[in-house]
């Protein structure tokens, strides 16, 4: 009984802190999952391959989620690797998350599939109830404020998506084709440990990129964010302000430190090189990658 599955790392359009309505839109970063079960195992043991003293209780909790809720309460193992990186700020904790309960449905010989019932009887899990059930495993590990479903649904979906996180709603997805860089300093920020209360304070400016983003200006929308929560986070709005004049959008993401710049392809008036030469100087790693639309799923053999 063994299952593998792979899930999407995503960037920022709206920090969900302030409101609890929040929009991300999935990378091509990846992370795996390879899930092993065993009925007569006793518990989840979980493995991180490329950080082996983390934290393993997200990726437990999730397959004994899974498995009460669609197997026999199995245990097992569970095994990541990823390219996310950890506490940077581009959802490594959802994409562990989708991909650990994608693994665990295809180890229980379930088919995963976006419609289910009479829109498509073959379809045992749809994924955004694999999505619902990564979030309740976040937030039951305490990885997490909001919950977190718009990084969620983000990395399960692929594209633009707009949540409402206090509701696990989601409000809007849509595609995006964009060039991507993200630019992720030496040092690590972890979700848990945000000021709520600063990121509250800048609700009047959230509500204003809740606008922008369900408007479909999103690469609007998450420069507006990054300024605020950049400034609600105690980030230095520096980089973002270098990349402006060429990026469609640039933000602070998640709670941070990455910041991820965007650029419409068909838009002669962007460059990305030009701010990889000033993200450059500054110490840390540059990833260049795109947008994607498809999300997550099970690999197979």
């Amino acid at each position: 009984m063994e299952g593998r599955a792979a899930a999407l790392g995503a960037g920022t359009v709206l920090n969900a802190l302030a409101t609890g309505t929040g929009a991300a839109f999935g990378i091509d970063v990846e992370t795996r999952a390879t899930v092993t079960l065993d009925p007569d195992a006793n518990g989840v043991d979980g493995r991180i391959s490329e950080a082996p003293d983390a934290d393993t209780a997200l990726i437990e909790r999730c397959v004994a989620l899974a498995t009460e809720r669609w197997g026999d309460g199995e245990g097992g193992a569970v095994r990541t690797d990823s390219d996310v990186p950890l506490a940077a700020g581009l959802k490594s904790s959802s994409a562990a998350a989708n991909a650990t309960v994608l693994a665990t449905c295809d180890a229980l010989g379930l088919t995963v599939g976006d419609e289910a019932g009479d829109a498509d009887p073959a379809v045992d899990v749809t994924r955004i109830e694999a999505c619902r059930l990564g979030v309740r495993a976040a937030r039951e590990a305490g990885v997490t404020v909001t919950g977190a479903f718009d990084d969620a649904t983000a990395s399960m979906l692929g594209g633009v998506t707009v949540t409402d996180n206090g509701a696990d709603e989601l409000r809007s997805r849509e595609a995006v084709d964009w060039d991507v860089l993200v630019w992720s300093p030496p040092e690590r920020a972890y979700s848990a440990d945000a000021d709520v209360a600063r990121c509250e304070a800048v609700a009047p400016m959230a509500d204003l990129v809740t606008d922008l983003a369900l408007d479909g200006r999103y690469a609007e929308a998450m420069t507006v964010n990054g300024l605020a929560f950049s400034a609600a986070l105690g980030f230095d709005a520096d980089p973002a302000v270098e990349a402006m004049s060429h990026a469609t959008g640039v933000s602070l993401s998640g709670t941070g430190p990455s910041v991820v710049a965007v650029a419409d392809p068909t838009d002669p008036d962007t460059d990305l090189d030009a701010v990889a030469d000033a993200w450059g100087e500054r110490p840390g790693t540059l990833r260049e990658t795109t947008t994607r639309n498809d999300g997550a799923a099970v690999s197979g053999e």
